[in-house]
């Protein structure tokens, strides 16, 4: 009788599973480096059991907007720029297809994604649909919580990871439309990338685009290549360049791919 009610069963069903993107967080959890100390107090008890005014729990939670698995919006990089108040309900949606390039990471730590790797998935996958988030594989997540491996710190200080090329970015919000991107690592730019440009430029193009993107993803090995849906919710706070966002993928299970 209602067509909702009826779509979710289905999504509840043997056919799909439900699969969190995002990191499980606390007080050790890691912050990007400048970030000042004592900025991470999570789930500190202002209010305990016993209180006679009334039996129950209060915490506070204190943290950087760039904390954990965490949303960024425009004017996180792109000064008067829209802050959080700008996305809606609208904006915690998506198709979501994720682009793997983890067989070129094992060979090389500094792989940027390219327009090629991209095409060769819509050629088997069909065109990237618009409004869909854009997902990065590099299976790089499984380095949390190691700050140090998360950055791929190497002997002589430098940091070392994967990410994206500004070519990639420009194809999938120019050519293909879509409303947003996300990656495992902590910064959006492969690192060999982020030091040719001598700054984030794949961060900066993406937020000057208006466009919002998902930072620090987890699982996204669990998830279909394409058909899944992703869904992203952050506090409703005004005024934020960024927040910590829930974000998990309702995908079809892998062995019926």
């Amino acid at each position: 009788m209602y067509k909702l009610w009826n779509v979710l069963n289905e999504l509840q069903s043997d056919a799909y599973a439900w699969v969190e993107l995002s990191h499980s967080m606390n007080n050790d959890s890691p912050v990007w480096a400048g970030i000042p100390e004592g900025s991470v107090e999570v789930a500190k008890t202002v209010f305990d059991w016993g209180n006679p005014m009334l039996e129950c729990l209060i915490q506070t939670f204190k943290f950087p907007g760039q904390y954990g698995t965490h949303i960024d919006f425009p004017g996180h990089f792109a000064k008067g720029e829209a802050l959080s108040e700008a996305f809606g309900a609208g904006h915690l949606l998506f198709p979501l297809c994720v682009i793997d390039i983890t067989a070129k990471v094992a060979q090389d730590v500094h792989y940027a994604v390219t327009v090629e790797d991209i095409k060769e998935y819509e050629a088997q996958y069909g065109a990237i649909p618009e409004g869909a988030f854009v997902a990065l594989r590099t299976d790089w997540y499984k380095n949390w919580p190691d700050m140090d491996k998360l950055s791929g710190i190497a002997a002589d200080g430098s940091e070392n990871f994967p990410g994206w090329s500004l070519p990639a970015l420009q194809y999938i919000y120019e050519e293909r439309h879509a409303a947003a991107n996300g990656h495992e690592t902590l910064d959006t730019d492969a690192s060999v990338e982020a030091a040719k440009a001598g700054d984030l430029a794949c961060e900066r193009y993406v937020l000057s685009k208006g466009k919002v993107q998902i930072e620090v993803l987890a699982n996204l090995d669990k998830v279909a290549p394409a058909g899944a849906l992703l869904v992203a919710a952050w506090p409703r706070i005004e005024g934020a360049t960024g927040l910590p966002v829930r974000v998990f993928a309702i995908t079809p299970k892998l062995d019926r791919v």
